[in-house]
Formats: structure tokens, C-alpha cells, sequence
């Protein structure tokens, strides 16, 4: 016969708190990870986008080509950032950077860039709004995580 010595309520309370804490915490890692793979897979969709329309510039506006090419560089960066490191400053790099890209396309086809002024009012070229989408996903995923990263904190 086995005996239990009996749990006092404030160690059963003790215990079903920190079997909660550890719930919630795994619960937000698994949030933040789910975070983690779509920013990436998000950025590298921006990437590639802007790399389907990266001959064209080179034509028409090589400074704007080589703004695509920082782009692409510093989605591959962030990309690895986000997917090895995870932090808070990192989602927020990702969000700026979508951010960044969707001032570009506003002013390109409301004022124009120089030396681009095609573009103005084509605001239903299916890159571009392909793109939009994508980075205001990218944006929302990623403060999602930084209010995620947050939650961990306290």
C-alpha cells in the first residue's frame, strides 16, 4: 500500500499557475514562430516580385533598378534575421521595410519618381498591387509579433 501525503491548497494553486504560465509561454512561442515563417515567406514573395519586374527597370530607370536590388539584399537579410534571431527589432526591420516599399509605389504613381513618370495613376498593375498586398501582410504578421515579443516580457 502506498501512501500520499496530502497537498496543501496553496501548493496545488502554486502548481496549477506555473502549469499555466508554461502553457501561455509555449502558447506564444508557437505564436511567434507561426510569425516567424510567414514575415519570411512574405519578404521573400516581396523579393521575388520585385525581382520578376528588375529587367524592366534596368531599361527604363536604372537608379529604381538598383533600389529593387537593395530591396531584394536587405529582404534576404531580414529574411535570415527573422528566421535564425526572431526578435523584436527584427519584425520591426521587416515592417519597415514593407512600409518603405508601399511609400515607393504611392509616390510612384501619384507624383512620380524622377525620370519614372509612366506610371502615374496605373495603380492596377498586377505586380504592384500583388506586392501591396503582400507587404501590408507583412506588416500586420510582424507587429503581431512585436506585441507577441511583448507579451513575453512581462
Amino acid at each position: 500500500m502506498t501512501t500520499t501525503t496530502p497537498r496543501s491548497a496553496a501548493q496545488g494553486a502554486r502548481s496549477t499557475a506555473v502549469h499555466s504560465e508554461n502553457t501561455g509561454a509555449r502558447l506564444i512561442d508557437q505564436h511567434l514562430l507561426t510569425r516567424r515563417i510567414t514575415v519570411a515567406l512574405s519578404l521573400a514573395v516581396v523579393a521575388a516580385i520585385h525581382i520578376l519586374d528588375l529587367p524592366g527597370k534596368f531599361a527604363e530607370t536604372p537608379y529604381l533598378a538598383f533600389s529593387y536590388v537593395g530591396l531584394i539584399i536587405a529582404s534576404a537579410v531580414i529574411i535570415e534575421r527573422v528566421l535564425v534571431v526572431g526578435s523584436r527589432i527584427d519584425f520591426l526591420a521587416a515592417a519597415a521595410l514593407s512600409a518603405a516599399v508601399m511609400v515607393g509605389f504611392i509616390v510612384n504613381r501619384t507624383v512620380g519618381m524622377p525620370m519614372a513618370t509612366g506610371d502615374i495613376g496605373n495603380w492596377l498593375e498586377p505586380l504592384g498591387l500583388l506586392s501591396l498586398v503582400v507587404e501590408g501582410f507583412v506588416i500586420w504578421q510582424a507587429l503581431v509579433a512585436v506585441a507577441l515579443h511583448r507579451r513575453t516580457v512581462r
